[in-house]
């Protein structure tokens, strides 16, 4: 196997080696979030309260992408990745000490760390694509993107399971520590193979470069921005929590249908490019594929108020919801990388995906907030007004030609 590696090229060995660590990331990210949401429900904690425990994960994501976007123009991505693996390795070890020291500011902090680890991780990742694809080959881009996308959110699926199996069967502290073990390794492989100064930038950008002067790098990441406050809306907290409390799901339900869920998102992500070309070019099909998406959440909130069965209306809608998601997702993903610039690429992708983590802290703590004070019902309808303002934003945006 070693050998047939070997005789891959440079380009496709690093692809596989960036793949690799954005799977073992993804894997402990996804198993840590559904661990620490099943742990303190478990412990009693509100959904407004575990919302919070996430606070600083989604605050120092926005902030770690606009940085980090910089700092991998100025040092390479093989570092910012590399950094990002070292963190993820201190957040796991945090949450080690004894349950009595597990506090909600403890938990808050590891998870800050953890926010910045999950950033600058997916932002050297998907800027390194752009470096290793030639400018002419924007088939192949698509292509490669889409499948690091989709493998990645399928790894996170896997995780929701792992982080729910590991609690079930080693509890809190041992799953904590299966996965630091396995990370470590990672990151010390990672240190040794990654590629010096990935991505690096020739001119040594500004302090001020981390914002966007591209119109349409601002209107795409206003649009994704609206995208991820949709999903997580009613995704992150109120979804785990309403499979507890109304349908009266064990943990290991709960896990294993919102890892089965994931996963299938990320299948359906990575097999984009291969009927987005029905609906049009990307930029048009982004358009389609969010007006399709903003019906879903209607459609769940008509069954419920129809007094179907709660759990097949919820499970069916969300089955839906979550294809029109994933397609959505890799369009997404293949505009920014396509129109961020080629020498810097990291400072483009960095501030689209500053406007990701924005969604996701917007989304994460309104799931918990409107869940707690309305129910899933105004979730929902809260995530398809989100919908149709990124479908609004992503009319206009230029044209593109993965040919």
């Amino acid at each position: 196997m070693m050998a047939a590696i070997r005789q891959l090229s440079a380009p496709v060995r690093q692809y596989l080696l960036i793949t690799g660590n954005y799977w073992a990331f993804t894997l402990t990210d996804g198993a840590l979030r559904m661990l620490v949401v099943l742990y303190f429900h478990q412990l009693g904690y509100s959904p407004l309260s575990i919302a919070m425990l996430f606070l600083f994960y989604e605050i120092f994501g926005v902030v770690t992408n606009l940085v980090g976007g910089w700092l991998g123009a100025r040092i390479g991505l093989n570092r910012t990745m590399n950094i990002g693996l070292g963190l993820q390795l201190i957040a796991l070890a945090m949450l080690l000490v004894p349950t009595p020291a597990l506090t909600v500011l403890w938990v808050m902090a590891a998870q800050a760390l953890s926010g910045i680890a999950k950033d600058l991780n997916k932002m050297s990742a998907k800027s390194a694509i752009k470096t290793l694809v030639p400018a002419d080959a924007q088939g192949q881009l698509y292509k490669w993107v889409a499948l690091l996308t989709g493998s990645k959110n399928a790894l996170k699926g896997v995780g929701f399971f792992l982080g729910s199996l590991l609690l079930y069967t080693v509890g809190f502290q041992g799953a904590i520590g299966i996965m630091l073990s396995a990370l470590a390794l990672v990151w010390l492989f990672s240190l040794w193979r990654l590629g010096a100064d990935l991505g690096k930038a020739k001119f040594k950008p500004k302090f001020r470069d981390i914002w966007s002067k591209s119109r349409a790098i601002n209107q795409l990441s206003a649009a994704r921005l609206f995208l991820f406050a949709a999903r997580d809306v009613w995704f992150v907290v109120a979804l785990p929590v309403y499979f507890a409390t109304q349908l009266n799901w064990p943990h290991t339900w709960t896990g294993a249908f919102m890892a089965c869920w994931v996963i299938g998102y990320g299948a359906v992500q990575s097999l984009a490019p291969r009927f987005t070309h029905k609906t049009g070019e990307p930029r048009r099909a982004a358009v389609w594929w969010a007006w399709l998406l903003a019906l879903t959440p209607p459609l769940i909130i008509a069954g419920l108020a129809y007094d179907l069965e709660p759990a097949l209306i919820v499970v069916s809608g969300l089955l839906l919801f979550g294809a029109a998601f994933a397609v959505n997702s890799a369009l997404h993903s293949y505009l920014i990388v396509s129109y961020a610039r080629a020498d810097g690429v990291s400072l483009d992708v960095g501030f689209y995906y500053m406007a990701n983590a924005m969604g996701r802290l917007t989304g994460t703590v309104a799931s918990g907030l409107v869940y707690q004070w309305y129910g899933l019902t105004a979730c929902l309808w809260v995530s398809a007004g989100c919908i149709v303002l990124a479908a609004l934003l992503a009319v206009g945006l230029p044209r593109t030609d993965p040919s």
